[in-house]
């Protein structure tokens, strides 16, 4: 690692800022990896199993536009100890009162969306001690958090055959409490924090079509990503059998995968081009569910393609935010709120489709193949985009990046 990276920062809070985001993710999206025993438990059909997972997911999208506002208002490191004290007590308050019941849990689900708004308070942490030359690095560091998710389907489906999911849930007040400690102990707040102007500065941001497409690009990549993370378990035991701790082990493996990527995503955008990059990442994306969507008859064949699909959607997450700044160099802040909101939505649309296209048909294939068709849309998009901006740059290429922003 460069040197001057060390020197030029605060290495102490950048690892708080990656420990604080990694336990949130996990926690995040536990609902997903015990969804199996909840069903057992509760008898839920597959419509309801998958509005139950992407609940969690809705509520971390929305939450972020929220905990972005409490950040410009009180400071990252102070937002970050206050959801994190608010996902602990609820947590434990779960496990007291136990809940089994259906509608009971969509209460859980919101707590759990306090832990996914922690993008929006993160990344701050991390950007603010870091000067404009540094700012990629730091943020792919505090971003490789997102790596939590996979911790869930790893441990998560084992102990709850063990102890039941009740009891899981308050398992996960441990590492949270744990990290939360160290997080007192070694985050600062930023010496010169500075307010983002609120939602007033949102609107017209609004209205430009780059912001849309961006929060369309990421919705494809990320939307896809968590989705899967907070489905699959599910689906590889429905669909092939596979016992809960083992379709949690594949799904840790495939997440893992598209966790750890996004940095290389990034730095192949920065060498090609964020337009290229995803050109080529759409019409691989949109190729690869579309197989997995007609069916894939074992779990041999079945595992590659989730794979592969996954590492394509993880390279994708770090091409979108490699182009945030370059259309809206002077709105980052603005756009990483959108964008990331965007990616939390789309996680819904993914999770919840699967659900109700297995409860509508008896199969996962119909809600593969219209993620399938968004991924081609994304194509279009992009490359749409491309030529535009390709036409912005020769024509007005001094500021290019400049009217994007308006």
């Amino acid at each position: 690692m460069d040197k001057g990276f060390l020197k030029a920062g605060n290495p102490r809070t950048l690892l708080a800022a990656f420990l604080y985001f990694d336990v949130s993710f996990m926690v995040w999206v536990l609902l997903g990896p015990l969804g199996i025993s909840i069903s057992h438990d509760l008898h839920l059909n597959a419509g309801q199993k998958g509005l139950l997972v992407a609940t969690p997911v809705l509520a971390g999208a929305l939450l972020r536009v929220l905990a972005g506002a409490l950040v410009d208002l009180f400071g990252p490191r102070r937002v970050a100890v206050g959801a994190q004290v608010f996902v602990i007590v609820g947590l434990f308050l779960t496990w007291l009162i136990a809940p089994h019941s259906y509608a009971a849990l969509f209460g859980v689900a919101v707590v759990l969306g306090v832990a996914g708004a922690s993008f929006a308070v993160a990344l701050p942490l991390a950007s603010a001690w870091y000067p404009p030359q540094y700012q990629g690095t730091a943020l792919g560091i505090a971003g490789a958090g997102n790596s939590g998710t996979a911790l869930a389907s790893l441990f998560a489906p084992g102990l709850a055959a063990l102890y039941g999911w009740v009891n899981v849930l308050g398992l996960a007040t441990l590492p949270l409490l744990a990290v939360l400690i160290a997080f007192l102990f070694l985050a600062s707040e930023p010496p010169n924090r500075r307010a983002a102007g609120g939602f007033k500065t949102w609107l017209p941001v609004l209205r430009s079509g780059d912001c849309w497409a961006l929060m369309f690009f990421y919705g494809v990549t990320f939307g896809g990503f968590v989705g899967l993370a907070s489905f699959l378990t599910i689906y590889f035991n429905d669909q092939y059998g596979l016992s809960p701790a083992v379709a949690g082990t594949c799904t840790a493996f495939v997440v893992f995968v598209g966790s750890f990527v996004r940095p290389l995503g990034g730095a192949i955008a920065d060498r090609i081009g964020g337009e290229r990059t995803l050109t080529i990442l759409y019409g691989l994306a949109a190729v690869i569910f579309a197989v997995i969507g007609f069916g894939l008859p074992t779990i041999w064949l079945a595992f590659p393609a989730f794979f592969l699909g996954m590492l394509v959607l993880g390279l994708g997450n770090g091409a979108v935010f490699q182009l945030v700044p370059t259309r809206f160099p002077t709105q980052v802040g603005i756009l990483t709120g959108l964008v990331g909101m965007s990616g939390g939505v789309g996680g819904f649309y993914l999770a919840s489709s699967l659900g109700a296209a297995r409860q509508a048909t008896g199969s996962y294939g119909p809600g593969f193949l219209g993620f399938a068709i968004i991924a081609l849309l994304g194509l279009a998009c992009v490359s749409l985009c491309r030529r535009r901006w390709k036409t912005e740059r020769n024509v007005f290429p001094a500021t290019a990046n400049a009217s994007a922003s308006l």
